[in-house]
């Protein structure tokens, strides 16, 4: 008997009736051949017959069950269970829907692959000969190879990868799951291969490669996430490792899982109303900042570990003569392609933006001084806390930085496997950064020039800023670059235009104060040609201009993170020497400067050089940013199991925030964090969620002494977490510290006010609370305690903005409680709202479970019962709320409990009819059924009477 795991699938099946329909149809041409043959050779003609065709059915057999056991690798590796997306491209147009980038859309197709033009040898296609297109136009047809998964296909070949149901490993998943964070195996992606290096993984013998480059015949299969490759046999490569989890090979620790990142779908009209509604209790007023804030199709949703180390790799294809493009495919090879960025697209800011909240995230750029710089600059801009450090892959020239911190002058084609090895192990380092800001010197009477500016074109340097001959030659190399790109594609070209500029100028209309150290006298005295600030040690393509000051005391060695920068100057002779091992002519070390210019000179910030007006620039520390220094490597190769440091342990201070400050300074945050009481500080492994947290903060409260002011107040039982944007935390296990602060966090503690009025008037709740009641307080206790005041907040016209509080999940005990003790769940708000009209916006099931099972109770007397409450701008019920919100258990809640399906609101629609405007067709049909049943019911009781 066939086992399951053999059994053929619906393609495979397919394909086996097509063979056998093609053995029939050679069956019939030959018969039909043989009628027309003599007699006498009928008989030996038929035994030919019979011998060929039991030799092809046995070939035809052997070649299927191949196919069928090693396709199955193919199409089950994690995507099988996919629907083949319809094609809408045709032969005519091959590059239709042929995709060069990383989709980013709300569209973005799982399993897409990444194409680019290829050269590669053969006329070899992935789909096949039985699906390949090329083959039956019988002529030249491009190709193109995925950067993902290495696999060669016709252009007009693409679309038939569709039809064999193979997809590129993928890079992302779904939001179908309720918990984002629930963990998910990431499978092999196999795919086949007609050359690979190394050896097979079980049985340990090389991969036998053919003499012809035009073999078509696969000798094996490798997964493209961990380069695990096994001979094309059964005994190499068995069927139950299709479904093991890939351990993602020697850089798992670099790599960002495609689990992490979730696409998650755009919400309707409708739901978009309830989130407005659930956070009116959050916020009362809302900033432009975050109006403005636009719907984002993927989120990252990290999982802390000490053992990884995520890259985030920025790539300027423009950079080292056009070497970015081809380091950009390799990385999208080792790597997942949704962590490879192209600068060219649209800048670093948005994957910053995207990848900010994972931790222990590191970053690599790869182009020059410049390319980092504008990460740097981004990293500012974003505020990131803790600051990625930055790893460097130098392309093109100069490049001084990454001579500084070891990644060398070039990228001269060593393996990216080596360098991401280098990236994992590198220590972290600070850089000193330096403002420049810069203003007209209107007491100047220098001539116009057209080509002067009044702005620099950086106002942050991270190695040097310079002015006077280097700057010339830099802004006439930038200049002719411009005007001719393609003579400049070459590192050599260009030094040697470097070396062939000249000009005979000095710095005597400038002055200059170091630390309030007038230097004018001595720059003029030295008839100095340039003058440098330098904050590194290289400079001009790897010199050491500062030299080493061991003999003299009067200066200290030059560091990048000391917060000092090295002055020196520079005349013709001491220019030439550099490349020689000379040095300038030290100046000074300083913490700040003052340049002032009287006629126009030529200036350069990190190599972006202008012509800068007369002008007075000051030049002071900025901040230190966080790099990634390549260490030596270490004798023995690292294992991919290796363990690496426990993660470092966050101090954080805890601060609380009462309930009127909340809500009064909620559009304000530095205002409410200003009003916030420190509590005290916690430390906490790196990789904590929320939980562990809240028993930290318990501990604290335990350890703390006597109350004796507000501060040392203990919490309540009900206090909850604040994210990053102070909205509510409600599920803690699924949200880590890391992802909120790494300094401080914020909770809410919504008695704190309560404990504050304490014996005084219940007037200090005035903001909160209308002081006209429109219904008596269950408790006529004289002296209001706490659970009293709470009691009268809940019988009271309570504000919405403050009702709602009490609505979430949080409070449900609470709300069970001041309903023991007197309160009323009947009550209505200004608009019209009941607590149960609020339970349902904010889709908490279990409230209004209980607000069901004890609310209608009190309606009993004679008053109309909770779910037949119509709001009064738009005359809905609470199942016309709930089924705009696609609510389904709470409308099957509210239809037990006796809820009209026939009642209307202002717009004539039924509950139904609201389902189906949110696009709930089945929502849509159960309230249809029970619509039905009420009706047959209804004239049941008119027949009766």
């Amino acid at each position: 008997m066939m086992r399951d795991s053999e059994r053929p699938e619906l393609e495979d099946v397919a394909e086996e009736e097509d063979v056998l329909a093609g053995l029939e149809h050679s069956r019939s041409a030959q018969e039909s051949g043989v009628s027309q043959v003599p007699k006498q050779k009928e008989l030996k003609g038929a035994e030919q017959q019979l011998a060929v065709s039991q030799m092809e059915a046995e070939f035809v057999q052997l070649t299927f069950r191949k196919q069928v056991s090693y396709r199955k690798a193919i199409a089950k590796s994690g995507l099988h269970h996919l629907p083949c997306q319809p094609s809408t491209s045709s032969v005519t147009d091959p590059e239709a829907n042929i995709s060069s980038t990383v989709d980013w859309t709300e569209v973005a197709v799982y399993g897409d692959h990444i194409w680019f033009e290829t050269n590669v040898s053969g006329d070899y296609c992935y789909v096949g000969e039985q699906h390949c297109i090329a083959r039956l136009l019988q002529k030249s047809v491009s190709r193109r190879k995925c950067a993902a998964c290495k696999i060669v296909a016709h252009t007009v070949c693409i679309e038939q990868l569709e039809k064999i149901n193979f997809r590129c490993k993928p890079s992302f998943r779904e939001s179908g799951s309720r918990n984002i964070r629930e963990p998910i195996v990431v499978r092999h992606h196999w795919v086949h291969r007609r050359r690979q290096e190394g050896k097979c993984r079980q049985c340990g013998k090389g991969f036998q490669q053919k003499f012809a480059f035009h073999s078509k015949e696969i000798v094996a299969i490798s997964c493209s996430w961990c380069k695990q490759a096994y001979h094309n046999k059964v005994s190499c490569f068995m069927l139950q490792q299709i479904e093991e989890a890939c351990p993602m090979g020697a850089h798992a620790a670099l790599i960002v899982p495609p689990t992490w990142i979730i696409r998650v779908k755009r919400h309707q009209s409708s739901m978009k109303s309830s989130k407005k509604k659930k956070r009116t209790s959050f916020k009362r007023k809302s900033s432009k900042k975050e109006d403005g804030r636009q719907w984002k199709p993927f989120i990252i949703r990290p999982i802390p570990s000490p053992l990884m180390k995520p890259l985030l790799v920025f790539v300027n294809p423009k950079s080292g003569g056009n070497q970015g493009t081809k380091i950009l495919q390799s990385f999208m090879w080792y790597l997942n392609p949704r962590q490879v960025f192209d600068l060219s697209q649209g800048g670093p800011k948005e994957g910053l933006e995207l990848y900010r909240k994972v931790h222990n995230l590191r970053i690599l750029a790869c182009g020059g001084d410049g390319t980092v710089g504008w990460i740097l600059s981004c990293l500012d801009e974003l505020a990131l806390t803790p600051q990625p450090p930055v790893a460097v892959l130098p392309l093109g020239t100069g490049n001084d930085l990454a001579r500084t911190l070891n990644w060398g002058g070039g990228y001269t084609d060593e393996p990216l496997s080596k360098i991401l090895s280098h990236v994992e192990e590198g220590t972290v380092v600070q850089l000193d950064r330096w403002n420049l800001l810069v203003e007209p010197n209107h007491s100047a009477g220098a001539e116009p020039d057209e080509q002067q500016t009044d702005k620099l074109p950086l106002d942050v340097f991270n190695n040097y800023f310079s002015l006077g001959f280097d700057a010339h030659v830099t802004l006439e190399f930038h200049e002719s670059r411009e005007a001719n790109p393609e003579k400049f594609n070459s590192r050599f070209r260009n030094k040697m235009f470097y070396a062939g500029v000249s000009l005979p100028s000095s710095l005597k209309s400038c002055w200059k104060h170091c630390d309030g150290t007038d230097l004018t006298s001595k720059v003029q005295d030295l008839k100095l040609q340039c003058l440098v600030f330098l904050n590194i040690p290289r400079y001009c393509a790897g010199t050491t201009p500062w030299g080493n000051p061991s003999e003299h005391h009067d200066f200290e060695p030059q560091r990048h993170d000391d917060g000092y920068i090295e002055v020196i100057g520079f005349t013709m002779t001491s220019l030439a020497t550099l490349q020689v091992g000379g040095h300038g002519e030290r100046l000074n070390q300083c913490r700040e400067v003052i340049l002032t210019t009287t006629k126009p000179l030529p200036v350069q910030v990190d190599g972006e050089p202008c012509r800068l007006a007369p002008s007075v620039i000051h030049i002071s520390l900025r901040n230190q940013a966080n790099m990634v220094q390549k260490t030596k490597r270490r004798t023995s190769i690292p294992h991919l199991n290796d363990q690496q440091p426990v993660p470092e342990r966050l101090r954080i201070r805890v601060s609380r925030i009462s309930m009127s400050d909340y809500e009064a300074l909620h559009y304000d945050k530095d205002k409410l964090r200003q009003a916030s009481i420190p509590l005290g500080l916690i430390v906490v492994p790196g990789d904590s969620d929320l939980e562990t947290c809240r028993e930290h903060i318990q501990r604290l409260q335990e350890e703390a002494a006597k109350p004796k002011n507000l501060c040392s107040q203990r919490l309540s039982p009900k206090w909850c977490f604040l994210d990053c944007k102070y909205y509510l935390i409600i599920v803690e296990h699924l949200n880590y510290v890391s992802e909120i602060s790494q300094e401080e966090i914020f909770i809410l503690d919504p008695e704190l006010v309560v404990m504050t009025t304490v014996g005084t008037s219940p007037s200090a709740m005035a903001d909160l609370v209308n002081p006209a009641p429109i219904y008596t307080a269950a408790s006529s206790s004289d002296s209001p305690s706490c659970s009293t005041l709470i009691t009268n907040l809940v019988c009271h016209r309570v504000k919405k903005a403050f009702l709602l509080t009490f609505i979430s999940p949080v409070y449900h005990l609470q709300l069970q409680e001041l309903h023991l003790r007197g309160a009323d769940l009947t009550v209505l708000d200004q608009s019209g709202w009941s607590l149960l009209h609020h339970a349902v916006s904010t889709g908490s099931k279990d409230m209004v479970r209980y607000i069901l099972d004890n609310g209608n109770r009190k309606a009993s007397s004679g008053d109309e019962d909770l779910v037949f409450t119509v709001m009064k701008n738009i005359g809905e019920t609470v199942l016309h709320q709930a089924a705009s919100l696609c609510h389904r258990t709470i409308c099957h809640y509210l239809v037990e409990a006796g809820a009209s399906l026939m009642k209307t609101d202002l717009l004539g629609d039924t509950p139904k009819n609201r389902a189906e405007k949110a696009e709930d067709a089945e929502l849509a049909a159960y309230l249809e059924n029970r619509q039905h049943y009420q009706m047959i019911q209804r004239e049941d009781q008119e027949t009766a009477v």
